[in-house]
């Protein structure tokens, strides 16, 4: 886990304000180290703060009430998790995990829409904020209905190796199954396939990736799909 802060402008959203409108957040913002597996939400909790991921990622997941969950979405250091509460007062509708080890920086709801109230650059922040994770939100739906297990889990490999920006991703099969809502025994067959055609090495709590072309072509459309609307949003 990286034990320096790298700061508040790791954050894209953050970097993009301008000196003036910044001044507004950081006497509120505070740096907050967060470990994998760590829960900042479950759905129909008032969303009390916004996190901006400085390194890292959090997921969001949909709980269905069997308690089954699927991801929908990753927020790294170009979005925030929870800004829309910097708009109105609102209710989670997912749950939100630590992904990869991170920091973040956080800020009570109630200070951010005091200062969105005198700028108009930080209420924009929050808007393309969440336009992005509504896009991603589709174009995941749409790859968890028609793609098979194999491309799914490469691509979401492909997507959690440019957030760590390590060939090593520390993951368990029970973690990853929460991920791509299927069961364990699911993700360890997948994984011992890609692991047979020599794209990968499985360890316990670790994946290492070996050939990162061949998971690339192993994957669906969708991470390069996803990776553009990133650069993008």
């Amino acid at each position: 886990m990286r034990t320096i802060d790298p700061g508040p402008h790791s954050n894209k959203l953050l970097a993009s304000l301008s000196h003036e409108d910044f001044q507004l957040l950081i006497p509120h913002l505070s740096s907050v180290q967060l470990a994998q597996g760590t829960v900042l939400a479950e759905p129909g909790v008032d969303v009390d703060h916004t996190y901006f991921p400085l390194s890292g990622a959090v997921s969001l997941l949909v709980v269905m009430r069997n308690g089954k969950t699927i991801e929908t979405g990753t927020v790294g250091r170009e979005g925030a998790v929870g800004a829309l509460s910097g708009i109105f007062p609102c209710k989670w509708q997912v749950r939100a995990i630590v992904e990869l080890p991170m920091f973040a920086g956080k800020i009570a709801s109630t200070k951010f829409r005091k200062a969105i109230s005198s700028s108009k650059a930080i209420a924009d922040l929050c808007l393309r904020s969440n336009e992005g994770l509504l896009t991603q939100a589709r174009i995941v739906a749409a790859c968890n209905a028609v793609h098979k297990i194999e491309a799914r889990f490469c691509r979401w490999l492909l997507q959690t190796h440019d957030r760590a920006e390590s060939d090593a991703i520390m993951v368990t099969h029970e973690f990853l199954a929460q991920m791509l809502g299927v069961r364990r025994t699911t993700v360890t067959e997948t994984s011992n396939k890609i692991e047979a055609a020599g794209a990968i090495i499985c360890s316990r709590g670790v994946i290492e990736i070996i050939d990162l072309e061949a998971v690339k072509a192993m994957a669906c459309e969708c991470y390069e799909t996803l990776r553009e609307q990133m650069s993008v949003s």
